[in-house]
């Protein structure tokens, strides 16, 4: 993930992928709600906006972003609440523009990132590829939500795997933010990907192992499917219990999606 340019051209796609599902929406279909209690389908745009901008000015204006961050750090839920909500009070049409310039300006910025660059984030600093990895898996997940929210079905796409990477790097994170200690032992994570291939990740011989689908490994650690929900199978405790607590963004510890009953996704 060392190089921008293929993260920046998913998340190009990404993110006009989640436009093209909002440009046509009536008014009511904005205001439709989401699986995320209290959010509607303007309140997951106007987080994307909320998030593109803060990532901007993580990349511009670093003591700017500390204070901000201070802030969030205060109140970490209400801090995220109060972002989306505002952006959900304006005009669907202004929302959208504004969504589309601010993403835009993030890009070209993230383009222009001289290499070895870091900026700071909620969690650790991160390159341009990281934080490009970081908004492609964001814009995805709340993407779900709100083709979720407009009964749509979305088809995978290999620009899954940095959903999956991410996911995988924030391993230790979600036991850290829940006040755990992450398990010493890498674990191998190995998922079919939606043109059939294989995605696999750490030592072949690791005895905590995850195999199945990359679209729920993906769905899980956005925290956008309940885990007995999915046809991910764990080998070894520590395996299971990351399955149940695994979180890919930045922030307080999720509480994640209720179990449907349904079985695997």
């Amino acid at each position: 993930m060392s190089d921008p340019a293929e993260v920046l051209a998913d998340l190009r796609a990404e993110s006009a992928e989640v436009d093209a599902l909002v440009a046509g929406l009536t008014e009511e279909q904005w205001a439709l709600p989401t699986p995320a209690a209290g959010w509607t389908v303007a309140h997951q745009i106007a987080h994307l906006a909320w998030t593109d901008a803060a990532a901007l000015l993580a990349a511009t204006d670093p003591d700017a972003f500390a204070a901000e961050t201070a802030k969030a750090l205060a109140a970490p839920e209400r801090f995220v609440d109060e972002g989306a909500e505002e952006g959900a009070k304006l005009p669907p049409a202004e929302l959208l523009a504004g969504w589309r310039a601010g993403r835009e300006r993030l890009h070209r910025v993230l383009a222009e990132a001289a290499p070895g660059t870091r900026f700071p984030w909620y969690g650790p600093a991160m390159s341009a590829a990281s934080l490009a990895t970081a908004r492609l898996m964001e814009t995805w997940a709340h993407g779900q939500d709100v083709a979720d929210a407009l009964g749509a079905v979305r088809e995978p796409t290999a620009r899954l795997r940095h959903v999956a990477w991410i996911g995988l790097r924030a391993r230790d994170y979600a036991y850290l933010v829940r006040g755990l200690t992450p398990p010493a032992e890498p674990f191998r994570v190995e998922l079919t990907a939606p043109d059939g291939e294989s995605w696999a990740y750490g030592p072949e011989d690791a005895p905590q192992r995850i195999t199945g689908p990359a679209l729920d490994f993906c769905l899980l650690v956005t925290q956008r499917v309940h885990r007995d929900d999915t046809a991910l199978v764990a080998e070894g405790a520590d395996a299971a219990h990351w399955l149940t607590i695994a979180q890919a963004f930045a922030g307080p510890a999720g509480t994640g999606r209720p179990a449907t009953g349904e079985g695997a996704a």
